[in-house]
């Protein structure tokens, strides 16, 4: 499987919010300016063809929902890329997004509170 460019990751994250949808609401989810009708279509046959995507014919329309799911892509592609640049820690990541101050107190206490959850389930 090969990784989506930024476009098409526009695209999946759409398709996972809405999962059953047609072209038309997926460009509705699209940031400004949004591409054509044609372009959003074309992009989602061929990610169709790529194996992302899946759909349903209706004759004139086809209604299109995710073929791989939002974990699947994340372990395939953004976890082996954070952990290579990172040396396999994730305590490396959250250190540099903190150095960087891409990351909030407020958001790092949320990330411990879903962490100390998950680990009382």
């Amino acid at each position: 499987m090969k990784r989506l460019s930024e476009k098409e990751e526009a695209i999946i994250k759409a398709v996972w919010k809405l999962k059953k949808t047609f072209v038309k609401d997926v460009r509705e989810e699209l940031p400004d300016p949004k591409p054509h009708i044609n372009t959003v279509a074309t992009m989602m046959r061929r990610m169709a063809d790529k194996g992302f995507l899946k759909y349903e014919d209706f004759g004139a329309t086809y209604r299109y929902s995710a073929a791989v799911s939002k974990k699947e892509y994340t372990n395939t592609f953004v976890k082996p890329l954070l952990t290579g640049l990172f040396g396999n820690s994730m305590k490396n990541v959250v250190s540099f997004f903190t150095e960087e101050e891409e990351i909030s107190v407020d958001e790092l206490k949320e990330i411990i509170a879903m962490i100390e959850n998950k680990q009382k389930q």
